[in-house]
């Protein structure tokens, strides 16, 4: 089977891109730690030294890096490392507080596909009423795909001291 046809589906039409999500470990920190935004986005995102930081010392964050689907099934990805995702589940709200996709693969459908893989794999925790993201209110990119994916605007109290911030939650 092509590499192609391992990492891809057509879907009516649509090229649809699936993701491998993995715990970040000795062996693919460095590498983590190497991924890049484009330099239009910097400032928007989080750089995963700091992600990596804030997981050391809160162990509610859950590091995760992103492959391609084709690293599945191989115990060192035959793949490079494509992004870097983070989420908590506290107080009932599953909260996705990273999402990084590598210069390098933007624009082929890693973004969505973590998405929907990071909400697939919160919804299994009975403990979760709510999930939820946010993102910098000039970060155009990520407003228009958390929105295709069905989050809504979310009025919570406590986001209103975060001004630079947009809260959003999983519409229902």
């Amino acid at each position: 089977m092509s590499y192609a046809a391992k990492t891809s589906s057509i879907v009516r039409n649509k090229l649809v891109t699936k993701v491998h999500l993995r715990r970040i470990t000795r062996d693919n920190f460095r590498e983590c730690l190497e991924l890049q935004v484009d330099d239009s986005q910097k400032g928007l995102v989080a750089t995963t030294a700091q992600s990596l930081a804030e997981a050391y010392v809160d162990s509610n964050l859950v590091p995760l890096a992103v492959y391609d689907a084709a690293a599945c099934g191989y115990d060192q990805p035959n793949v490079p490392m494509v992004g870097f995702t983070m989420y908590e589940i506290v107080a009932g709200v599953g909260f996705i507080v990273r999402l990084m996709i590598d210069c390098k693969y933007q624009r082929k459908g890693y973004g969505r596909a973590t998405m929907v893989e990071v909400i697939r794999r919160i919804k299994l925790c009975p403990d979760v009423e709510i999930i939820a993201t946010s993102y910098r209110k000039k970060n155009e990119i990520a407003a228009k795909l958390y929105q295709s994916l069905g989050f809504a605007l979310w009025d919570i109290e406590w986001a209103k001291s975060h001004p630079t911030e947009i809260y959003v939650k999983l519409r229902e």
